[in-house]
């Protein structure tokens, strides 16, 4: 279900506490359990967005279901976990979010 990968030039010092609240928030969000949300985070890895260096992040969320009247409020909501957690402004991230469909999300051997 929602897997969602964050893709930063911030170095993450508690990788552990992040994840969770990255796995929560996005949980609450999308109104899914958190039992089906996946985080993959990327972080140290140099980047540059409008020729600057300074705190960026690029994420991806995937969701069966997304939905899409309410993406702004999810972006929203990200940007802000971002610059709390990661002192990244919200100008400096980029969201890319997609919904496949269930016949397209694998899971414990079938689909959705």
């Amino acid at each position: 279900m929602p897997y969602m990968h964050i893709h930063t030039n911030v170095v993450v010092e508690d990788e552990s506490s992040f994840l969770k609240r990255c796995s929560s928030t996005a949980a609450e969000a999308l109104g899914k359990p958190e039992a089906y949300v996946m985080i993959n985070l990327s972080h140290g890895h140099p980047m540059m967005f409008a020729g600057s260096e300074e705190p960026l992040a690029y994420i991806e969320l995937k969701s069966l279901g997304m939905p899409g009247h309410a993406t702004a409020e999810l972006s929203a909501t990200l940007c802000r976990m971002l610059e709390e957690g990661l002192g990244i402004a919200p100008g400096r991230v980029y969201i890319e979010f997609s919904g496949p469909e269930r016949h397209m999300w694998g899971w414990d051997g079938g689909t959705f």
